[in-house]
């Protein structure tokens, strides 16, 4: 799949997934422990957060510090305006803390691909220029939880709403393109109430918009074992940790010794 004029040898495409993000952060730990780390690396939503952070240079334990004490209430504010629930501001707030002292994308020493939803147009985007903390929050702004968040006079929403795995954004631009996919949707006695219901409800369209980017990948990690783990739940990070790293590890490896099979 890959063409002979890619710039970079290896890319890894991060999804979605909210607190479950996390095991990226271990897969990605992973990856590195078998000569993989990415040249270029996209995300969406949660798998935008833990791009932009891996691409500062910041640390697995670092990244993991920044968020063990926290939860939703802690990184958000309520919207008391009835267009959603929830304002990203306070999240963007420790986003710029944890890149610093990058604070655009095109800063970063990894180069780094941010996806989004063009609200208006119903199309999805790609970021690799502008404000890091303003593009991840657009790619994290979950529709009716969060309120979207106007770019250069733009509305953008979550970018799992139309690509939730951004492989489409780095394909042409890697020999060797890995896609990690840390929203796996099992069956789920959902609450009656609207934020569940709206939860349920993008989980669902997340699942459902990622095939032709699977296939767009040469290796592409499912992690059904996080599936019951809560999209907004902060305090079992070092689990999903855990999970995607022991995920990353089974599936790079199996990757590697099928090359060599077919070398």
């Amino acid at each position: 799949m890959e063409s002979s004029e890619s710039p970079y040898k290896c890319g890894i495409a991060l999804s979605g997934g909210g607190a479950r993000g996390f095991a990226h952060v271990g897969a990605l730990k992973a990856f590195e422990e078998f000569g993989y780390k990415p040249d270029i690396i996209s995300g969406v939503s949660a798998g935008s957060v833990a791009a932009v952070l891996y691409a500062a240079g910041r640390t697995s334990d670092e990244i993991l510090g920044m968020f063990a004490d926290k939860k939703l209430r802690t990184l958000t504010d309520w919207n008391f305006h009835g267009d959603s629930f929830f304002l990203l501001e306070r999240f963007g707030d420790l986003i710029k803390k944890a890149v610093a002292p990058y604070t655009r994308l095109e800063e970063l020493p990894i180069p780094t691909y941010v996806g989004a939803t063009d609200f208006s147009k119903g199309v999805p985007v790609e970021f690799h220029t502008g404000d890091i903390a303003e593009t991840v929050m657009a790619s994290c702004c979950i529709p009716i939880v969060f309120k979207p968040i106007i770019i250069d006079g733009i509305p953008y929403v979550d970018g799992g709403v139309l690509r939730n795995l951004p492989a489409w954004m780095i394909r042409d631009k890697c020999k060797e393109l890995i896609g990690v996919n840390c929203s796996p949707l099992l069956h789920h006695t959902y609450k009656n109430s609207i934020l569940d219901i709206a939860l349920r409800t993008f989980m669902l369209m997340e699942r459902s918009n990622q095939a032709e980017d699977i296939a767009l990948c040469d290796l592409h990690v499912e992690m059904p074992e996080i599936a019951n783990y809560k999209v907004f739940n902060l305090k079992e990070i070092r689990q999903v940790y855990i999970s995607g790293y022991s995920s990353g590890r089974r599936a790079i490896k199996n990757y590697i010794n099928k090359l060599k099979k077919t070398q």
